[in-house]
């Protein structure tokens, strides 16, 4: 009924609307644009009355990709709070493009990543290095570490299409996903962990997984041969966003929470 109050009020329709479904108009298209616009707007006022304050007090919406979040998020959150007791931290898990998109609309507030991005309205702060490593069945602990071109030739698990860990990961290796006969997808790096674990294949993690993943899994982990594999982790926000100073505060304390997470013991190096 709104929605139709709406339309009466501009004098043309805002959908074009049958039995099944309902669709935008040309006209709907360009006004949801502009109301997304003046929305994002009425938020950043907001966002300058936070920033006129000495603390970053009241809400941040932060998102991260799957292969951060369950690492990082559980320090990063307690320094937060410590830092800020009154932070109101809202935490969006998805990937690179969803936040990308979720960030331009002003619905995040900033987001964890690896770079680049490469967005001309962002802003993009590199906050540290993680390596990959190589992660298979336990009883090839023993084996040497494969080259990356051995690598090619073994059956590789990967996460599932839209990770930007798997375009690195098939970097790495110098593979092409639609012509590799051996790749398998999984939803999570957990899941891969355990498909290695049950001898499926092998499969390369970042560094900060290591620890959460392999607790309970019979593999092996180590480190590829020089160059190994790495990604920058980073934070990025929009150009405008009033916030901006104080997300470079916040940058710091995510670049500690990050440094923090020590390579475990069970990590060997290559020969």
């Amino acid at each position: 009924m709104q929605i139709k109050e709406l339309e009466e009020s501009l004098g043309t329709p805002l959908f074009e609307r049958s039995s099944r479904q309902a669709r935008l108009t040309g006209f709907g298209e360009e006004f949801r644009s502009r109301v997304h616009g003046i929305l994002r707007s009425v938020d950043e006022l907001g966002d300058l009355a936070r920033a006129s304050r000495n603390r970053f007090v009241g809400r941040l919406r932060i998102g991260v990709i799957p292969t951060i979040a369950p690492y990082l998020l559980p320090a990063l959150i307690g320094n937060l709070t410590r830092i800020d007791p009154s932070l109101d931290i809202r935490v969006r898990e998805t990937i690179t493009q969803k936040l990308i998109v979720e960030l331009a609309e002003g619905r995040l507030d900033t987001a964890i990543v690896a770079l680049p991005v490469s967005e001309p309205s962002f802003t993009e702060v590199a906050l540290f290095t993680e390596n990959f490593v190589l992660v298979r069945p336990g009883e090839d602990g023993g084996k040497p570490v494969p080259s990356r071109e051995m690598l090619r030739e073994m059956r590789l698990l990967l996460l599932e299409e839209g990770h930007c860990f798997r375009d690195q990961a098939l970097s790495f290796c110098n593979m092409h996903a639609a012509t590799s006969r051996e790749l398998l997808d999984g939803s999570s790096l957990s899941t891969l962990v355990q498909m290695v674990s049950a001898g499926i294949g092998v499969t390369l993690i970042p560094e900060m997984a290591v620890a959460v993943e392999t607790r309970s899994a019979s593999v092996s982990v180590a480190r590829l041969r020089s160059p190994e594999p790495s990604r920058t982790i980073g934070m990025i926000w929009r150009k405008s966003n009033p916030l901006a100073n104080k997300l470079l505060q916040i940058s710091e304390v995510v670049r500690q929470s990050g440094r923090a997470l020590d390579a475990p013991d069970k990590l060997v190096s290559s020969p």
